[in-house]
């Protein structure tokens, strides 16, 4: 029998949002990840996540839940979007949030709907919901308009794109919700992947812009514009097989001369990182990621590896310090080797090729390798995370294991 108050220890948190009811799966709520802490419109702290039994079950579906006293108590979480919120409805993941002038909040999120591309998780319509009276009551779901891409897209009109957004969108461009993603290829236009691995199949990141959620309009009213689509989106070589691309997990940061900075997960041992100088219109071309222009590669396997501003020019990036041999494992071993988590501080450095020169790395917290969670579970930190600041002390709320939602402060020199 796992001890869930032990465990729950192993990373020594500050705060604890949710804690699973069963540790084997019995609960259905064992899986608990893409875990977006946000500012409420009302001065709480908000949250949405995915919640499932474990990655990719049929009951994976959108939960939210608040605190009033700055993250020390959480209520209840309540299920807003997926299957068994209506006698219809599928599966939903990956919601984020984004708070309009006025105070509405939206959650928007991958609807399934009963056909795979590639998986489940991924292959869906865009939908989303909204709270006027701070997530107390929500709207009905409705699609929002999300163009297949011709390029990456399976051209059976029937089948939905496969895409997620990861981190919140935040006000980057032209003061507007901002956000880059995932889209991963169809099988159906293109080679077969190479290595029989989850993260060699192909994918590419591009960008969106969301142009009028300040006009308060409902989600199928949603304007969105598309940036880096089709030919153009960021691509990386799958490790060892140049032909094929692979790169996800887009995280964004303004720099102080108002060019944005992009940090992406690869399978080639470091992140990648590109610049946008037209606020997110174009972006260069990525290339892996070093403490500074003449430094090391920063070494990180496939595995998110998110990027804050935490001050006028001063960033926090948070990584595994090793290219995915660590321990007994390798970089095929993810459930395993997304351990333990490092950060190095960045600075702005306006005249470098890289602009952010980061320091050496300080270890943060790890959890033994311990597995929990339903069917044999995980032993993983990987960073589907977020941060809020309080005070000017920053809080980085992760997924444990993507079993426990966990925060921690951070401190900021």
């Amino acid at each position: 029998m796992v001890d869930l108050a032990k465990e729950i220890l192993r990373t020594r948190p500050d705060f604890v949002v949710y804690r699973p009811e069963s540790s084997d799966g019995s609960s259905g709520d064992t899986g608990n990840e893409h875990f977006l802490v946000f500012n409420g419109p009302d001065g709480s702290l908000m949250a949405v996540w995915t919640q499932s039994t474990r990655e990719g079950a049929s009951d994976q579906r959108i939960v939210f839940s608040r605190s009033d006293d700055g993250g020390a108590t959480w209520a209840k979480p309540k299920q807003i979007a997926g299957k068994g919120s209506s006698p219809t409805t599928k599966m939903a993941s990956w919601g984020f949030p984004m708070v309009s002038a006025s105070g509405r909040i939206y959650v928007i999120y991958n609807k399934h709907i009963g056909v795979n591309d590639i998986f489940s998780h991924t292959t869906g319509l865009m939908a989303g919901i909204y709270s006027d009276d701070c997530g107390k009551s929500w709207s009905e779901e409705q699609e929002i308009n999300f163009p297949k891409d011709a390029k990456w897209d399976n051209p059976d009109p029937a089948m939905p794109a496969n895409w997620i957004v990861w981190q919140k969108p935040e006000r980057l461009s032209q003061g507007k919700y901002y956000a880059g993603f995932t889209r991963w290829i169809s099988p159906t236009v293109r080679a077969p992947a190479p290595m029989r691995i989850w993260w060699a199949e192909g994918s590419v990141v591009e960008f969106m812009r969301f142009e009028n959620i300040d006009e308060n309009p409902e989600p199928k009213n949603i304007e969105i514009s598309f940036f880096m689509t089709g030919e153009d989106a960021l691509q990386m070589p799958l490790i060892n097989h140049p032909d094929h691309t692979v790169i996800q997990e887009p995280s964004i940061v303004k720099l102080p001369d108002s060019r944005l900075f992009c940090v992406m997960r690869t399978t080639l041992g470091s992140p990648a990182y590109s610049i946008s100088k037209d606020e997110g219109q174009s972006w260069s071309k990525p290339v892996l990621l070093k403490y500074s222009d003449d430094g090391e590669k920063i070494l990180h396997p496939c595995s998110p590896c998110p990027i804050y501003s935490v001050g006028e020019g001063k960033y926090l990036l948070f990584y595994h310090n090793h290219d995915g041999h660590f321990e007994k494992w390798g970089p095929e071993d993810s459930t395993w080797h997304r351990r333990p988590i490092f950060i190095t501080r960045g600075n702005f450095a306006a005249k470098d090729t890289q602009p952010i020169r980061f320091s050496e790395p300080e270890f943060l917290m790890d959890n033994d390798g311990v597995a929990i969670g339903a069917e044999g579970g995980r032993a993983d930190l990987a960073m589907y995370a977020s941060m809020t600041f309080d005070n000017g002390d920053a809080i980085l709320w992760y997924p444990e294991r993507k079993f426990f939602l966990l925060g921690k402060k951070i401190r900021i020199k």
